[in-house]
């Protein structure tokens, strides 16, 4: 474990020596939140739309902006780096173990997800977002976004090390986009036309999803959030089976 701590903190170094791969994550998400919003937010009146508890229709945006956030992946892409440049394989040849080498880039990418989340989320109050479920809701709805940036660079680092390229890996984050329009991301799941909330349910990202939005939107409801952290929990679980698996095969 300390072998994949002192991984995890080089790469947090190596994310620091590059902003303009960090940049992105929050610029193009809060991009995202305000045009939705402003398209939207007429439609779905605070004070005339039950779902919204209240709130703007930005709090309802707020979840599909951090999961947005937590699916760029720059870890895989130093991976990639990496392996063309040689280093990966002095990784393996030195004195630690393989899990170590994903697990270290797994433990910096949870890092930055707390990090990117705290700040997403703390630009969002100032414009009438708040968290309902108060402090405790506060910090489940950072910590979830930072599971989801694991499991979804894990998916990355599985492409990166079966592909050894760069633009494999980079096209491979493309997945989520489908996977982000199949979800209840702008009214409620039980709005939708029927094929959609078919699809929306068998989409393991709605549950995130709603458990994100139930910490904003009210207090407290484990029967919402529960769900979301078990899929974090089984695919993040899944994510560094794999990882491990691959780079113990990797020749």
């Amino acid at each position: 474990m300390s072998s994949a701590w002192a991984l995890g903190q080089r790469a947090l170094r190596e994310a620091a020596r590059t902003p303009d791969a960090i940049i992105p994550t929050l610029f193009i998400p809060l991009f995202f939140l305000v045009v939705n919003t402003g398209q939207a937010a007429e439609i779905f009146p605070s004070s005339s739309t039950d779902f919204l508890n209240g709130q703007g229709y930005g709090a309802f945006q707020l979840p599909q902006t951090l999961l947005l956030a937590g699916s760029f992946g720059t870890a895989a892409l130093f991976l990639v780096e990496e392996i063309e440049g040689g280093y990966f394989d002095k990784l393996r040849a030195a004195p630690v173990s393989r899990s170590a080498i994903v697990l270290g880039r797994l433990i910096a990418e949870a890092v930055k997800g707390l990090v990117i989340a705290l700040l997403i989320v703390l630009v969002a109050l100032p414009f009438g977002i708040s968290v309902k479920s108060g402090p405790l809701g506060f910090v489940l709805l950072v910590l979830l976004t930072a599971l989801w940036s694991v499991v979804f660079v894990g998916f990355l680092q599985l492409i990166a090390l079966k592909t050894r390229s760069a633009a494999a890996t980079n096209s491979g984050s493309l997945i989520f986009f489908p996977l982000l329009f199949l979800t209840p991301g702008f009214v409620p799941r039980d709005l939708l036309t029927r094929p959609m909330e078919i699809a929306a349910s068998l989409n393991p990202v709605t549950y995130v999803m709603e458990a994100m939005r139930s910490l904003i939107l009210f207090d407290l409801d484990w029967g919402e959030i529960l769900p979301g952290f078990g899929v974090v929990a089984v695919l993040g679980v899944l994510m560094l089976f794999l990882n491990v698996r691959m780079i113990n095969g990797y020749d």
